[in-house]
């Protein structure tokens, strides 16, 4: 999670600053990177010697219902990166935390405490941050009214990040269980299968296949540059989603979504270094603020004594 997800960050801030428009193709290139993962798969069964979860109505619709919802949420994140610097994008999407401690909390009954209230405030705080200094975070060729929408789907986009972070723990609760990693990868190939044929479907109607041979052609550095950002963006998606499912299987929503918030500093220092994001004094300010909600966060997650001395006796 902590390198994939900033490296598929960049890729998606390279694609669209090198001359790439099209939403629907780095919505694609999120999940077109599933038979990576069905590949991992079949070694897996052979190797704990296990069989296939069998496909229930339940667990069919769940997967659906899961790979509908990362469809639309890999939109909004390719119409937030399309206008807004890599670094203000990732800095939105830490308020996926919030949503993560909210639907985890309602859904699947992970604990909230003082720290954990006191964390959200903060990164609240640091979006605020953000919104003022909007002025010398545009691009020339961005309008105002289209990082407002940037803006907005950034934060839409990590609302509905942090509710299938809990859903996805809500199926390994219900359905899978947590007794071999497989499920992990199963979960993985289905979500994505799902959502690549969701994605494929709105690639066909608005006709953007047939628009990546003439963005090849007119893309900064050449075809062999542009293939090289949609090869290595669907594998750094498919890695990254992988590790948010196994801490989903391993932990809890809450964890994920801890460590989805902490690629945060990590992605906006190399967007400033690699991509020369504006880095101004407000986004400094947001960025050392929002690491102070994950450590408020951190520190209100640790097992306490009490639960240290429960799982003792």
């Amino acid at each position: 999670m902590l390198i994939a997800f900033p490296a598929s960050s960049l890729l998606s801030r390279l694609y669209y600053s090198n001359g790439g428009k099209s939403k629907w193709i780095i919505s694609w290139v999120s999940v077109a990177g599933w038979p990576l993962t069905a590949l991992a798969l079949f070694p897996c069964y052979i190797i704990c010697n296990k069989f296939p979860t069998p496909l229930s109505i339940k667990l069919t619709l769940s997967y659906a219902v899961l790979g509908f919802l990362s469809a639309a949420d890999n939109l909004m994140y390719a119409y937030a990166y399309a206008y807004l610097p890599a670094s203000t994008a990732s800095l939105l999407a830490s308020s996926s935390l919030i949503f993560s401690a909210l639907f985890g909390y309602l859904l699947v009954g992970n604990r909230v405490n003082a720290s954990i209230i006191n964390s959200v405030v903060m990164i609240t705080a640091a979006l605020t941050i953000i919104a003022l200094d909007s002025d010398s975070d545009l691009y020339g060729n961005v309008s105002k009214t289209q990082y407002a929408m940037g803006f907005m789907w950034d934060i839409l986009g990590s609302a509905l990040h942090g509710l299938i972070f809990a859903l996805s723990e809500l199926v390994f609760v219900k359905f899978l269980g947590r007794i071999s990693f497989h499920v992990v990868l199963e979960q993985q190939v289905m979500v994505s299968l799902f959502a690549f044929m969701f994605t494929t479907l709105g690639l066909v109607v608005n006709r953007s296949f047939q628009g990546m041979e003439l963005e090849a052609r007119n893309f900064k550095g050449g075809e062999t540059s542009y293939w090289m950002v949609i090869i290595w963006g669907t594998v750094t998606f498919q890695l990254g989603v992988l590790g948010a499912t196994a801490v989903l299987f391993l932990a809890s929503t809450m964890l994920a979504g801890v460590l989805n918030a902490v690629r945060v500093p990590l992605t906006s220092v190399a967007a400033a270094i690699l991509l020369n994001d504006p880095m101004s004094g407000f986004k400094i300010l947001s960025l050392v603020v929002t690491f102070w909600g994950f450590c408020c966060y951190i520190y209100g997650s640790r097992p306490s004594n009490k639960d240290h001395s429960s799982t003792s006796n």
